[in-house]
């Protein structure tokens, strides 16, 4: 029997056909997509690729790589494929959620999450399903924006519910990063505030994590 979560489908026609003008991604990110992309091997997952601003960077270095992408917004994955096609890179790019990946036990290599923990439903349930999902060894590269501190996270609180039904469902309040790194299957490789983004949806954390080798995943 399907989640009631799962069984709603996800669209955001305006959301989609906005972003990449609203977000100056190349601007504000440019520098740490390239941290996420960089020296890729293996069978790379990208968790949620929206409208596809990873797809130049990973292109630039797919020799080699399984580049694989799910998108359950039928809008986003259109673009996401659109720019796949433009950038000559092979992507198997497929509509599923994070909660639940159609992939094997200790099958990936690198996921990538860039912007996408702050709209998934079930963040938790997503991060076991990440878990589960990489090798021993594996990475979790990341780039995310989170909860801020004092008056600001007061702001994101009042924000937040306008912000969600305006953004596709992006919650501002999320402790996306401590969600991470305090989860037993993850040991931390890299962890950084960086200085871009611009409020409500800041700060932004970038970071990889490794898959611990000890079988630990939830």
């Amino acid at each position: 029997m399907l989640d009631p979560q799962e069984s709603e489908e996800i669209a955001h026609p305006l959301v989609a056909a906005v972003y990449d003008t609203v977000v100056p991604d190349r601007l504000l990110f440019r520098t740490h997509r390239e941290y996420l992309t960089a020296d890729l091997s293996g069978r790379v997952l990208d968790v949620g690729v929206g409208t596809g601003a990873n797809v130049p960077y990973v292109a630039d270095g797919s020799d080699g790589i399984d580049y694989e992408a799910i998108e359950p917004d039928p809008h986003m994955r259109r673009q996401a494929a659109e720019k796949a096609r433009e950038a000559g890179c092979e992507m198997t790019l497929r509509d599923a959620r994070a909660e639940s990946l159609p992939y094997a036990d200790d099958s990936v290599d690198v996921v990538l999450s860039s912007l996408v923990f702050c709209t998934i439903a079930d963040p938790d349930r997503a991060l076991e399903e990440v878990a589960r999902v990489l090798k021993p060894g594996g990475e979790l590269r990341f780039l995310e924006h989170v909860r801020a501190d004092g008056w600001r996270a007061t702001g994101q609180e009042l924000l937040n519910p306008l912000w969600s039904r305006a953004a596709g469902g992006c919650q501002l309040t999320r402790d996306t990063v401590e969600r991470f790194v305090c989860h037993d299957a993850f040991a931390v490789d890299d962890l950084e505030r960086v200085g871009v983004g611009i409020f409500p949806a800041t700060p932004i954390v970038r970071g990889r994590l490794r898959r611990r080798r000890d079988g630990v995943c939830g």
